[in-house]
């Protein structure tokens, strides 16, 4: 079985695997293959490459030897995939690779704060960052079928989940840190027509004055449009494919001719009007302009006064957080009693969750919420609270902490969930090892002479 460094290095996120800054010192090494398994070689540049983004991350603890073993290892056993990828005629689409390459690359902007943030980071243009991340994502897309084929079907009986609890040693089961349940109340104040009138009109003078040669859309973008990441670039999105828009600004930036702009559209995040630059095949890039309606400030207080109702009912006893929930939420999750789900599974979730979920703009709800949380004692109610909704929309809301579970080590009451997880994470480790051990007797694997001294976890040459 890998060791857990070793299984961490395995199972590393892409964006790990992006060349290196170049505001960190890059090694500089006489280029040579290192390993070749089946058809696909490994050089020496990218153990070399990926050994300092280990520096970066923390992760190299001095036998700096070993470490270039084990990342030898992990590109192996991707190598390995690869191989097998081959073999099976595993295929995937350039449309697919560019829609995870596009996600990947939204994630990797939202980390950073910015599309320029995210370019100085890597000293590199958006293009230049694409363009490095799609071969090692068609890499990855290949790696996941063939790791998703090895791991069909694994599951873990409630015996097993026992039996792996019971083999751990008391020294070496893990802390769960304090985790809340956390239940809202939401007011969603809706945006009236006037307000919405009101943008569209905005909108339509912005694309008159462009349509009569007085601005061109990207001055316009940079002056008015309210997308903090596109505006600073002339509102340009950058060569996307279907899937990645919403799907009423996708039906009308497919259909439009080169320069053309379109009608205002209205969609989740507000109202847009659409310029597209260039079709390539399957792919378009445009530029947008975004403008949203702002709840009115009458309505926000009409919602907050609304909640200030519930509040009182609620602490005086007349009404359960439940029933409240049930008549004055506006939220999906009142149905299930307001619960704040874990975008990981489950209603368990701790302040650090909640800290890192803030980073992203994808998850509004989880704004400011780590600061209330951790002040409010469990089953108290706080008072109506400003919150942006995931569709960057203004609301209020109350919070309540329903259960706080303090920090404890695992157990199988509590935690089930959570070692159900381990019990399968070994289990899925003890499958691919052996997958690994079949294939390595198989497969054509040569070493170069410099990694023949490494402790591998695996065979992958016969002495």
């Amino acid at each position: 079985m890998f060791s857990r460094k070793r299984i961490a290095l395995l199972y590393a996120l892409l964006a790990v695997a992006v060349s290196v800054s170049a505001q960190e010192p890059k090694v500089q090494v006489v280029d040579k293959v290192v390993a070749v398994v089946g058809k696909n070689i490994i050089l020496q540049s990218d153990v070399e490459s990926q050994y300092v983004q280990y520096q970066m991350q923390g992760m190299v603890d001095g036998n700096s030897s070993a470490m270039r073993c084990a990342i030898m290892e992990e590109l192996m056993f991707q190598k390995l995939m690869l191989n097998q990828a081959e073999m099976d005629s595993v295929t995937i689409t350039d449309s697919e690779v560019e829609m995870e390459m596009n996600r990947r690359i939204s994630d990797l902007v939202g980390r950073a704060g910015s599309q320029e943030k995210l370019e100085t980071i890597f000293n590199k243009t958006m293009s230049e960052i694409k363009e490095e991340l799609r071969r090692l994502v068609k890499e990855k897309c290949l790696q996941d079928q063939v790791r998703a084929n090895i791991l069909k079907g694994v599951v873990v009986t409630p015996a097993e989940v026992r039996a792996f609890y019971s083999s751990l040693s008391p020294d070496s089961i893990p802390m769960v840190d304090e985790q809340y349940e956390i239940v809202q109340i939401v007011k969603r104040p809706p945006i009236s027509i006037d307000e919405k009138l009101e943008v569209k009109d905005q909108l339509y003078k912005i694309r008159k004055r462009i349509l009569d040669g007085e601005s061109s859309f990207s001055t316009m973008a940079v002056l008015y449009s309210e997308d903090p990441v596109s505006a600073s670039k002339g509102g340009e999105l950058g060569f996307t494919g279907k899937g990645q828009f919403a799907p009423e600004f996708e039906a009308v930036a497919f259909n439009l001719r080169d320069g053309e702009i379109s009608e205002v559209v209205e969609t989740q995040f507000g109202f847009h009007i659409i310029q597209l630059i260039e079709r390539r095949g399957e792919y378009v890039n445009c530029r947008h302009i975004l403008l949203t309606a702002k709840v009115p400030v009458e309505a926000l207080e009409k919602a907050q006064h609304e909640l200030d109702s519930a509040v009182m009912l609620i602490r005086n006893g007349d009404m359960t957080f439940e029933e409240a929930c049930l008549k004055f939420s506006d939220d999906d999750s009142k149905t299930n009693g307001g619960y704040i789900s874990n975008p990981m599974g489950g209603n368990k979730i701790s302040l650090q969750d909640i800290r890192e979920l803030e980073q992203y703009n994808g998850f509004g709800e989880f704004k400011n919420l780590a600061f209330v949380v951790s002040r409010l004692e469990e089953g108290k109610v706080s008072d109506p609270l400003p919150m942006t909704t995931n569709d960057n929309k203004d609301a209020f809301r109350l919070v309540m902490v329903k259960k706080k579970i303090p920090a404890h080590k695992a157990n199988l009451n509590d935690d089930y969930a959570l070692i159900q997880s381990w019990a399968l994470n070994q289990k899925n480790q003890e499958v691919t090892s052996e997958w690994i051990r079949n294939k390595v007797k198989k497969a054509f694997i040569r070493i170069d002479e410099d990694y023949c001294d490494c402790d591998f976890q695996f065979e992958w040459q016969k002495k």
